[in-house]
């Protein structure tokens, strides 16, 4: 898929048909780092869309949901801290397009 953005350079996948959004800045996602919150139905298909971000496992799969699901830059800055995401970004479970899509953009996250 050509990303449209650039139309010589291919896009990674989150899933089929779907390119792989990414920040421009680690520093522009300023997401909450504590606390229990809850993501909208869009982003977490599950019924139980709550997350605290105290329990690491829970920080993990709020982030994996958010970072294959999101199609606007404004819920990546709303959810996702950059900071935290750079400490976590090894223990995410990640579509290989949405990993590669990230690493090719942001250079700490491919030094982790």
């Amino acid at each position: 898929m050509q990303d449209e953005t650039d139309p010589g350079r291919v896009a990674f996948l989150a899933r089929p048909h779907r390119p792989a959004l990414v920040s421009r800045t680690l520093a522009e996602l300023r997401g909450p780092v504590r606390g229990v919150v809850e993501l909208p139905q869009r982003l977490m298909w599950n019924p139980r869309r709550d997350f605290d971000l105290d329990k690491p496992d829970l920080l993990l799969w709020m982030y994996e949901n958010v970072l294959r699901e999101a199609i606007r830059v404004e819920e990546l800055r709303r959810w996702v801290n950059g900071r935290r995401l750079v400490r976590v970004w090894p223990e995410l479970n990640l579509p290989r397009g949405v990993r590669l899509a990230w690493e090719a953009r942001h250079q700490p996250l491919r030094l982790r």
